[in-house]
C-alpha cells in the first residue's frame, strides 16, 4: 500500500494506492472522515452539513476516485477499490481509529471498510445505505442503467465537476463508470452474516422517501444489533433515523436533523464513560 502524506490547510492531497486523492480538514477534535455518494464531490455533496459537524470535530472530507479534485485512473470504480483507498488516506494521514460517515455509495465505501479493516473504524454513521440489491426500489436499478451524462448537465453535480475537476470534460466518463459500477454484478452485496460481523457502533439514516426501502433499513437495523429495548446497561450500539420528508438526493440538506443527531451518536462513548464513573 502506498501512502505519501500531504499538508491540510485545509486543502491537501494524498497518494493512496496510486490514487492522487484531495481531501480537506476543517475543525479541531477527533477525526471524522466524511465519504460523499456518487457523481459529487465535497462541495455539493456535504456544503450544508460539514461546518455543522467541524463545531465539534476535526472533519476529514475526502473526494474519492474520478470525483472532485481527485483524477480518475486506470481502474473500474468499485467499492472494493475505494474502501481500500479510505484506508490507505486514513494511516497515511496517521489518522488512527476514525469515525466515518458515508452518504449513498460513501456509505457502502465506508461499511467496506468497517468491515475489512476493523481496527480503523470506531463508529459508523451510513446514510441512504442498502446491503443488497433488492434493498432499493426496482426502478432505481433502470434507472441508473438508462442516465446519460446530457440528464444531469446543469445540475449542482455537474457544476462543481466542471469548476473543479482536473479534467473538466470528463463528465461523461465519470457517468459511465458509475453506471458500470452500478451495473448487477458489480456492487457488492453483503450476507446477514457479514452486516452482524461489523462490530462499529452504527447510525443508520434514511430519508422516507429515498431510493432505499425503509423495510429494508429496519432489517440492516435488526442485523446490527438494534431494534431490541434498552436497560440499566445502556442502549444497543446500532441506531435508525428515518428522516420526515426527505428525498435520496435531499438526505444531505436536512443538516437540522442529522447534525445534532450525528454529534451526539458520535458522543455517546464519553457519555457512556462518564456515567460508568459515576457510578
Amino acid at each position: 500500500m502506498d501512502a505519501t502524506p500531504a499538508t491540510a490547510a485545509p486543502g491537501g492531497r494524498i497518494t493512496a494506492n496510486g490514487v492522487d486523492m484531495y481531501y480537506e480538514v476543517h475543525g479541531q477534535g477527533e477525526p471524522l472522515v466524511l465519504l460523499h455518494g456518487a457523481l459529487v464531490g465535497i462541495g455539493s455533496c456535504f456544503g450544508a452539513l460539514l461546518p455543522e459537524l467541524a463545531r465539534e470535530r476535526r472533519v476529514v472530507a475526502v473526494e474519492m476516485q474520478a470525483h472532485g479534485r481527485t483524477p480518475d485512473i486506470d481502474r473500474p470504480l468499485r467499492v472494493e477499490h475505494l474502501a481500500e483507498d479510505i484506508a490507505a488516506l486514513v494511516e497515511g494521514l496517521e489518522l488512527g481509529e476514525v469515525d466515518v460517515l458515508g452518504y449513498s455509495l460513501g456509505a457502502a465505501v465506508a461499511f467496506q471498510l468497517a468491515l475489512t479493516r476493523p481496527h480503523l473504524v470506531h463508529r459508523l454513521v451510513l446514510v441512504s445505505m442498502s446491503f443488497r440489491a433488492e434493498g432499493m426500489y426496482p426502478e432505481v436499478a433502470a434507472g441508473i442503467g438508462e442516465l446519460t451524462p446530457q440528464d444531469l448537465e446543469g445540475t449542482p453535480f455537474h457544476e462543481e465537476y466542471v469548476a473543479v475537476a482536473p479534467d473538466p470534460e470528463g463528465w461523461s466518463g465519470l457517468v459511465e463508470r458509475v453506471k458500470d459500477m452500478d451495473a448487477p454484478g458489480n456492487t457488492p452485496e453483503w450476507t446477514p452474516e457479514q452486516v452482524s460481523s461489523v462490530a462499529a457502533p452504527t447510525l443508520l439514516a434514511l430519508g422516507d422517501s429515498d431510493i432505499v426501502r425503509p423495510e429494508h433499513a429496519a432489517a440492516m437495523f435488526r442485523l446490527l444489533g438494534g431494534g431490541v429495548p434498552g436497560d440499566l446497561t445502556g442502549l444497543p450500539s446500532a441506531r435508525l433515523a428515518v428522516l420526515p420528508g426527505t428525498t435520496h438526493i435531499g438526505a444531505m440538506e436536512r443538516e437540522e436533523y442529522l447534525a445534532p443527531m450525528v454529534a451526539e451518536f458520535l458522543a455517546a462513548d464519553a457519555e457512556d464513560a462518564g456515567k460508568a464513573g459515576a457510578s
